[in-house]
């Protein structure tokens, strides 16, 4: 998709982190963009600036593990805009950190939501609408190389991811089979500077683990977590990356050239039938 000017893009988790950076990139190519988050206060906030800045844009609240906000996502895009180009399935959430078998049930479930269900449902709401139109779409997916490789102490967030990925693969060779228009990305990213270490402030109450203090090995893991957080790639060169992938028609966005040999380290794993090796920190 090589002009993006008056095209219409949606961005899930667009009140921080990389989807704010995507929204204000799809923005400054003229774009107009369906902004939708969880957090209201932080929505609205975000859709002030934008329009101070001369976007043009919507706001709409969406938890995206609930089909039927998607749904109301979509038909709210529809009806301002007639039409979609662009749908950045984004919106996602971090896990206490430790060895999956100490993670509870309620853990499983709060990021399987947002994470995994929630690209679940963008793709099921949004792409036969973008097919119906008959003209050029992009669906971008925001797994992460945590979709590519297999890093101790993340567990559920590397099961979402890896599932991210897969479905990103298989829409993809489907789309391409039925000579579609609609093309696709699966964003990888390694550590990216976000409040991502902070996304239990979204957590539904009815998904809270009892209280109760951390371990040291919790404490330190968390620690490790968000130091690597803090010295992570900005928004803004995920965004960048995103928005010359959508002009490229590339599926695969990796933002991290230095976890290549991570990535491939498993591949090869794979391929030799050799057990996992090294750590694969990323």
């Amino acid at each position: 998709m090589k002009e993006l000017r008056d095209r219409v893009a949606v961005v899930t988790g667009a009140a921080s982190g990389i989807g704010r950076a995507m929204a204000e990139h799809f923005a400054a190519e003229d774009m107009k963009v369906v902004l939708a988050d969880i957090e209201q206060r932080a929505l609205d906030e975000t859709a002030t600036a934008f329009r101070a800045s001369g976007a043009t844009v919507l706001a709409v609240q969406c938890d995206v593990s609930n089909g039927a906000d998607v749904e109301a996502l979509a038909k709210s895009a529809v009806e301002e805009f007639g039409v979609i180009h662009v749908v950045c399935n984004n919106a996602g959430v971090v896990p206490p950190a430790g060895p999956v078998w100490e993670r509870t049930e309620a853990d499983w479930k709060w990021v399987l939501g947002p994470n995994l269900w929630g690209v679940i449902h963008g793709v099921r709401t949004f792409v036969p609408i973008m097919i119906e139109q008959g003209t050029e779409g992009h669906v971008i997916n925001t797994a992460s190389l945590a979709g590519l490789v297999s890093a101790p102490y993340l567990g559920i967030y590397n099961v979402t991811k890896h599932a991210v990925v897969t479905l990103s693969e298989t829409l993809y060779r489907e789309l391409a089979t039925a000579g579609s228009q609609v093309k696709v990305s699966v964003l990888c990213p390694a550590w990216v500077t976000t409040r991502l270490g902070d996304a239990a402030r979204n957590r539904p109450a009815e998904l809270q683990n009892p209280q109760g203090e951390k371990t040291a090995q919790e404490e330190a893991i968390d620690q490790a977590v968000q130091g690597f957080l803090d010295g992570g790639i900005s928004t803004e060169q995920v965004a960048t990356a995103v928005v010359q992938a959508v002009k490229e028609e590339q599926f695969y966005i990796l933002t991290h050239p230095e976890s290549i040999q991570a990535v491939r380290g498993r591949m090869e794993d794979i391929v030799e039938a050799r057990n996992p090796s090294g750590l694969a920190v990323f």
